[in-house]
C-alpha cells in the first residue's frame, strides 16, 4: 500500500457564488475552478491554499445545517498555519469581511495557538498552528 491518498472537503452553499467571494476576501482561498450552473449557482468550484483544497456548489436541496451547542457545531475545517500571526491575520481578516467570531486567536491549553469564525451561512472554520497527525512537539 502507498500513501498517496489525500483528504478534500465539499460544501453545499445556498449562494455559491457569494461564497466563493467571500472566502477569497476573508480567508485568502484562491478559486481555481469554477463551472456555474444554468440557473445563477455553481454545478463544481475548487478553492485553494497552499496545501489546503475542497470543493463547492450551490445548494439547492437547502440541506439542513448543524445547530450550534455551546461554543461549536461539533464539526468543521481546520487549517494549520505556520505561525501565530498567520492565525490573528485571518482572524481579522475574516471578522473584518463579517465572519461570526467562535474562539478569538488564543493558545489551547494542549499548545495549540488557534482561532474559530463561521462563515456567513454557519460553516466553522478554525484556524491554528498544530498540524493534526504530524507529533507533538509540545
Amino acid at each position: 500500500m502507498t500513501n498517496t491518498a489525500t483528504f478534500h472537503a465539499y460544501f453545499g452553499y445556498r449562494d455559491a457564488p457569494a461564497a466563493l467571494r467571500w472566502l477569497e476576501k476573508a480567508y485568502g482561498f484562491e478559486t481555481t475552478m469554477e463551472i456555474p450552473d444554468d440557473k445563477g449557482g455553481i454545478m463544481h468550484a475548487e478553492m485553494r491554499y497552499g496545501g489546503v483544497a475542497f470543493t463547492l456548489f450551490t445548494d439547492e436541496a437547502a440541506y439542513d445545517r448543524p445547530v450550534r451547542k455551546g461554543d461549536t457545531v461539533g464539526h468543521g475545517m481546520y487549517v494549520a498555519f505556520d505561525t501565530q500571526d498567520e492565525v490573528d491575520a485571518v482572524y481579522a481578516t475574516a471578522t473584518a469581511a463579517g465572519a461570526e467570531s467562535v474562539w478569538t486567536p488564543e493558545l489551547s491549553e494542549w499548545g495549540n495557538y488557534r482561532c474559530r469564525v463561521a462563515d456567513p451561512e454557519g460553516y466553522e472554520w478554525t484556524f491554528g498552528t498544530h498540524r493534526p497527525g504530524l507529533p507533538a512537539a509540545w
